[in-house]
């Protein structure tokens, strides 16, 4: 495995950040980490790149343990941290020189990273001088130096524009066809874009983990209907195709269909033969936004 995680847990005094995580990421995936303001993902992602050593659990990286292991950890890990941090009085060529020296990199792989992140045009610059898309171009530049075999990515496009965002979108997709990306973002339609599958966590525990084909696959619908007078849910339970029903407010039911089929139909003609009036009539998005904030609500 790329990254192995078991059993982790890590508190800042009373406040527990991560709660008994576990999850495995396999060579050459893309991997989204969501999950709320405080959640524990930045947490998780500076155990993994050795920058926190005392907490519970087990953590891997290509087998080598973070804590026991964390100079071979550091060799095959490649690290954006959130707020980027460059030394912006330096030329994008000086700088990366700078860190290339203390990875021990060839001079040579200077010239392939900053063709790979598509800075040529910009390498003669001050970092200062650069956008913020071209700055997160030059973090991971730098993350690819030493040419690791996992990415470490923590909201990678926070802060950029609709093209910047289409530029590191794309970048990070060729880059993720050779290397392990564990990233974490707000972005929803980053995450539908970029990754193979998400992870997300809720106060420090993981509460979901799919492969995003499985969930554009799935047969999960909701139909949200409002009758004029309260329905048994035991009536709306006959209908075809139907696991779950729930009174959610007043005669407002949420009907959870196993059908790829729009069974809003099936809703109006139940109304219909029972002589009730429907108010609103909607299909509930189950797209991953929908699911975060399902997931993430408590």
């Amino acid at each position: 495995m790329a990254i192995s995680v078991s059993n982790i847990s890590k508190s800042y005094g009373d406040q527990k950040a991560l709660d008994d995580l576990s999850f495995e990421i396999k060579d050459s995936e893309i991997v989204g980490f969501l999950g709320p303001n405080g959640a524990g993902k930045s947490t998780m992602m500076k155990i993994l790149t050795t920058s926190i050593t005392d907490f519970e659990g087990e953590a891997s990286i290509n087998g080598y343990n973070v804590t026991q292991s964390k100079k071979d950890v550091q060799k095959r890990v490649g690290y954006l941290p959130e707020h980027n941090p460059l030394y912006t009085e330096l030329y994008v060529r000086e700088y990366l020189e700078f860190n290339a020296n203390i990875y021990g990199v060839e001079k040579a792989k200077i010239n392939e990273v900053i063709e790979l992140t598509g800075l040529t045009s910009e390498a003669h610059k001050k970092i200062d001088q650069l956008s913020k898309g071209y700055r997160q171009r030059v973090g991971l530049a730098n993350a690819l130096l030493h040419d690791p075999e996992v990415l470490i990515l923590d909201e990678p496009t926070t802060g950029l524009d609709p093209n910047q965002l289409v530029d590191i979108r794309h970048l990070i997709r060729s880059i993720g066809e050779q290397k392990t990306i564990f990233l974490s973002t707000h972005i929803m339609q980053e995450v539908e874009a970029m990754c193979d599958r998400v992870i997300i966590i809720n106060k420090g525990k993981v509460v979901a983990d799919s492969y995003l084909k499985d969930l554009r696959s799935s047969n999960h619908q909701i139909v949200v209907v409002e009758f004029d007078y309260r329905v048994e849910d035991t009536f709306l339970l006959k209908l075809p195709k139907v696991t779950s029903v729930k009174n959610t407010n007043g005669f407002i039911y949420e009907i959870t269909f196993n059908s790829k089929s729009d069974m809003r139909s099936h809703v109006f003609d139940f109304a219909h033969d029972n002589k009730l009036k429907i108010l609103q009539l909607n299909q509930k998005n189950t797209n991953l936004e929908t699911l975060f904030r399902e997931l993430t609500a408590n």
